[in-house]
């Protein structure tokens, strides 16, 4: 058997997401390179947890829900402590393909630190996206790419790879992180403390229903937040 290094652990964070959280885990449990599924459970009043568990993954369960952003570092922690060479998140709600987890994979292995997916790269596609979400990942990501000095094509999506290793390197210990600012903050820093950043195209799809546990306004801002408070050097 290999050594937990040259596997990749995916960590998806979930919350009340029983309906689909065993499918995303038996499709990430097979794809190639993925040694570890972590479910970080933050909160759920329904089976998430259960239903994680036994579709194989290792589940992390918060008593109260604490933010995404707590859920990814609780999973971060837990693939570094086991010794995982890298990291891949992806969303428990189905919107992310496991099967393209080796497309990002292989961007690591082809010698960089940190693998953005990007449903706006070349060969990335969007399935049923609400208007008010495509205006505002491209006017984000435009946004991104003026205060980090470099093209970003997809700043908002989580789903992602990154050398375990790079974590020793970035604070990601910081209350202020919780909810949404941490996935940002990280692609930020990744990018500004010299590690090899590149994106990988992906498929993001949405449910017919338009539904999204984002709220416009409040959320929206955490999101922005970490590039006003980074690029004005209020945070570090």
């Amino acid at each position: 058997m290999k050594p937990a290094a040259n596997w990749a652990a995916v960590v998806i964070p979930a919350l009340n997401e029983e309906k689909v959280v065993a499918k995303v885990v038996r499709e990430a449990r097979q794809a190639p390179g993925v040694g570890l599924v972590v479910v970080v459970d933050d909160g759920s009043t329904d089976r998430t947890s259960a239903l994680a568990r036994g579709a194989g993954a290792v589940v992390i369960r918060h008593g109260k829900n604490r933010g995404v952003g707590a859920a990814l570092r609780d999973g971060y922690a837990l693939a570094a402590r086991r010794g995982f060479g890298s990291v891949v998140t992806m969303g428990g709600d189905d919107q992310d393909r496991a099967s393209e987890i080796p497309r990002l994979l292989r961007a690591l292995q082809a010698g960089n630190d940190f693998v953005q997916g990007s449903r706006w790269a070349r060969g990335g596609r969007v399935v049923g996206i609400p208007l008010f979400r495509r205006v505002t990942t491209v006017v984000y990501s435009l946004l991104f790419s003026i205060l980090a000095g470099r093209r970003i094509t997809d700043g908002t999506n989580g789903f992602r790879a990154f050398r375990t290793s790079i974590l020793a390197g970035i604070n990601l210990d910081q209350e202020w992180l919780d909810t949404y600012e941490l996935e940002p903050y990280l692609y930020w820093s990744a990018i500004r403390k010299g590690f090899r950043v590149t994106s990988a195209p992906v498929t993001k799809t949405y449910p017919a229903t338009g539904y999204t546990r984002m709220r416009p306004f409040r959320d929206w801002w955490r999101i922005l937040k970490p590039l006003v408070l980074l690029a004005l050097r209020i945070r570090k």
